[in-house]
């Protein structure tokens, strides 16, 4: 159901003021009489709108604070848009626009909104990245067989002084998976992440050449699952709002996005999967 992008700002400063009301007084009541009117509002939705529609800003990237692979020539900006509607896919549509930020001057104060959004998860809420290089293994489903045997191997881990259950993992390969391999959250470059599916080849549709990771679009940064990849400054329930999530993009109730390019052309049309 659609909502206008103000409706979905005011669900958010809703939820958050009732999540601070609680945190100071769990008696405290869940709705005030104003909110419970808003909610109200809000589940009517707003009519879809008919006519062009301007694509949501996602990210903007430089060169000089990330990695960006497989980037054209002249370029050291990378900006990252989708469309508010679903088109009845699963996730939404991206678009990417790889320019020079030399070559922009003139600037817009205010960004064009759609009149509405299909989803809230689909309005990012505007945050400043703080980029961290991190090494990361590829996941056990893109591991052939022997090197599973081996990671498996508990006598390995014991003869490199490594402790895989040192963390509560049943087993190395679930302690590879929460700690080693593809890392949770918003990143650019790194590998794949195949959760749900088995990792299968990603050709580029114009040349065949098989595509490489640019950027993945994720739902949260960490969650119970990934406690290792949680920043050391955050406790498990340390703030009321979540730091988990900054951005507030949700795709499809979890999920990650991830944007595949071309690397001997990036202006070929790019791939996503979602995982």
């Amino acid at each position: 159901m659609p909502h206008s992008p103000e409706d979905i700002r005011e669900l958010r400063r809703v939820h958050a003021a009732s999540e601070a009301r609680l945190l100071r007084d769990r008696h405290a009541p869940a709705r005030l009489p104003e909110e419970q009117a808003f909610y109200e509002r809000y589940a009517a939705g707003r009519p879809w709108f008919e006519g062009p529609v301007p694509l949501l800003p996602v990210a903007q990237l430089y060169a000089r604070d990330v990695p960006l692979p497989a980037r054209p020539a002249g370029t050291d900006l990378l900006q990252v848009l989708w469309c508010p509607y679903g088109h009845g896919a699963s996730e939404p549509r991206t678009a990417l626009f790889w320019r020079s930020a030399a070559t922009i001057t003139d600037t817009l104060d205010a960004l064009p909104e759609p009149a509405v959004v299909e989803e809230d998860g689909y309005l990012p809420r505007p945050c400043v990245l703080a980029p961290e290089e991190i090494t990361e293994y590829p996941g056990l489903r893109e591991l052939d067989e022997e090197t599973q045997a081996e990671l498996a191997d508990e006598s390995r881990w014991e003869a490199a002084g490594a402790r895989w259950d040192e963390d509560g993992a049943l087993d190395p390969h679930e302690y590879w998976s929460g700690r080693l391999s593809t890392a949770p959250g918003w990143k650019t470059g790194g590998w794949t992440t195949w959760d749900l599916t088995d990792p299968e080849p990603r050709p580029c549709p114009t040349c065949g050449t098989e595509q490489i990771p640019l950027l993945t679009i994720a739902s949260s940064e960490w969650d119970d699952a990934t406690e290792g990849w949680r920043p050391a400054e955050y406790s498990a329930h340390d703030r009321p709002d979540d730091p988990s999530e900054p951005t507030l993009v949700d795709i499809r109730g979890g999920y990650t996005l991830q944007l595949h390019v071309c690397p001997t052309s990036p202006d070929h049309p790019h791939l996503q999967i979602m995982e």
